[in-house]
């Protein structure tokens, strides 16, 4: 019998990896600089052209702005956190759903505990 079982992945905090995330990070958070300037744009241009519903036209562009302010501000907590850390801290990347084969006579408590795989500049280092 098969049953479904969790497994957590974590990557290994090294140089590269902090690089890497470095660059996500920045990359993201340009992306939403952009997307907030556009907002911004559009608002001014619909404040323009509807003067009759301009109060909620600005309340939505407004959401949608804070929005993006809100993303770029965890993104910064993000980067402050990530220069906190000591390389080889572990990071917890995913979780996936693996099929375990369980027979009568197994141990429970070994099939049970959850199955961690350790991951180093893309190379699996250690299955725990």
């Amino acid at each position: 019998m098969y049953i479904l079982q969790t497994v957590v992945v974590k990557q290994v905090l090294t140089e590269k990896m902090k690089r890497q995330l470095l660059l996500s990070y920045e990359e993201q958070k340009s992306q939403l600089q952009r997307e907030y300037e556009q907002l911004r744009f559009e608002q001014k241009k619909a404040e323009k052209k509807y003067k009759n519903s301009k109060k909620e036209s600005a309340q939505l562009y407004e959401k949608e702005m804070q929005k993006r302010l809100d993303k770029i501000q965890n993104i910064e907590f993000q980067v402050n956190q990530l220069s906190l850390l000591p390389l080889g801290s572990e990071l917890k990347e995913q979780e996936l759903q693996t099929m375990t084969e369980v027979n009568v006579g197994d141990r429970w408590s070994d099939i049970e505990n959850e199955k961690t795989i350790i991951i180093k500049d893309g190379i699996i280092i250690d299955i725990r």
